[in-house]
């Protein structure tokens, strides 16, 4: 018996080893980057040695994410079993418990974001169930806390606070843990705390429309409709002839502006990277100085306006960099990272005592925020999100 129980711990030793060394990749390279044999040789295994384990790529993803979220569910129930009121003590506990652990697995929290659709239809499903009810446990403590949330008000803080853990895969900006895990429980608190607006006349309208003139040029019709075909489909799924058709031509004939259907998501991404630098320039200029708060609080608004208009921003942010041609990826970089630099320019201006590297992972707990709730079903189709993506990013930027 002794034998056999130090054989299956042996297993599950080397099948989670196996797991974070493919986690990591997965990271890095995304999930359609990475083969079997790119695991194996990582692991410094073969590759039948990695099925004695696992039955393919995809079940390495499932049990990556699978445990990922068995995790968090631990913390919820050891920080709120047994509970008869959530005590502000325990509320925080458990932030400190999810905090920690989105620090200690930052690859994870990456591949829970933005590789889920690579698994089957029943393994998606079992994970948007248990994160459901998972989230459902956080929003009725709130409520405790809150009486005056409604239901979906209380879980759309909550997605919001997940969000901040979340954030920690965009960026590899680091702190000493303990610090680190301090900070995003604080921003986590500061969104769970947010004071949402009162709906008013004209909220319901589409915070991004944009007005245009005339007739859009073939290669504009096309960005555009490739994108919502990105966004709706998946950019796997879509070929150079839907996007032909989708724009009135034949597919052949999309060539003659793109060379491949990787040079058209490039074009999306520095579409997307123009958008937002014209609404930065004008959110800035139009502040009047020096009054940095207020560029800061016009530049968050700007944002949503821009992510919650048309869909650039978002295949941007949700295809994998893999299928973008290499020497497209650094320019595309560049553009973000002169973005994000806007933000903790001015954030630094409002707070000069905070450390730089706390700065930026404000910022990007932010930009998380608006950008994961922008593509939550659950929340997306609130009438008014984009006033309540507003007034959470100011929150969580201590601007309120």
């Amino acid at each position: 018996m002794d034998g056999d129980t130090s054989r299956t711990r042996r297993g599950r030793d080397r099948r989670a080893q196996l797991a974070a060394v493919a986690s990591e990749l997965f990271r890095e390279r995304g999930y359609h980057g990475v083969g079997i044999n790119d695991i194996a040789a990582a692991a410094g295994v073969t590759g039948p040695a990695l099925y004695r384990h696992f039955t393919d790529k995809q079940a390495v993803l499932a049990h990556v994410l699978l445990t990922g979220l068995r995790d968090m569910e631990t913390a919820t129930a050891d920080a709120l079993e047994g509970a008869g009121t959530a005590t502000p003590e325990r509320i925080r506990d458990l932030l400190e418990r999810l905090a920690a652990r989105s620090v200690e697995r930052r690859d994870v929290a990456a591949l829970w974001r933005w590789e889920g659709r690579h698994l089957d239809a029943r393994t998606q499903h079992e994970i948007r169930s248990r994160s459901t009810a998972m989230l459902t446990a956080w929003s009725k403590v709130l409520m405790q806390r809150r009486p005056e949330l409604a239901a979906d008000d209380a879980e759309l803080l909550c997605w919001a606070a997940l969000s901040v853990f979340g954030s920690v895969s965009v960026h590899h900006t680091s702190l000493p843990k303990r610090r680190f895990t301090e900070l995003l429980t604080t921003l986590a608190l500061r969104v769970l705390h947010a004071e949402l607006p009162v709906p008013e006349a004209g909220d319901t309208a589409a915070a991004g429309e944009t007005p245009t003139l005339g007739q859009p040029s073939r290669r504009e019709q096309l960005l555009t409709e490739a994108a919502e075909l990105f966004r709706t489909r998946g950019f796997t799924d879509v070929s150079m002839e839907d996007i032909g058709q989708a724009a009135g031509i034949a597919g052949p004939s999309v060539y003659r502006h793109f060379s491949s259907k990787g040079s058209l998501l490039a074009a999306i991404g520095r579409r997307a990277g123009d958008r937002l630098g014209l609404a930065a320039e004008y959110a800035v200029r139009t502040s009047a100085p020096p009054d940095e708060t207020e560029a800061l609080r016009r530049l968050a608004d700007s944002y949503v306006r821009t992510l919650t208009g048309p869909p650039e921003l978002l295949v941007a942010f949700s295809v994998d960099r893999v299928h973008i041609p290499e020497r497209d990826r650094a320019e595309l970089l560049r553009i973000q990272r002169d973005y994000v630099a806007q933000w903790v320019g001015l954030l630094q201006a409002v707070h000069p005592g905070w450390d730089t590297r706390e700065i930026r992972i404000v910022v990007h707990a932010a930009l998380t925020i608006a950008n994961d709730l922008t593509r939550t079903r659950r929340v997306a189709a609130r009438p008014n999100l984009a006033t309540e993506l507003g007034t959470l990013l100011r929150a969580e930027l201590g601007i309120t």
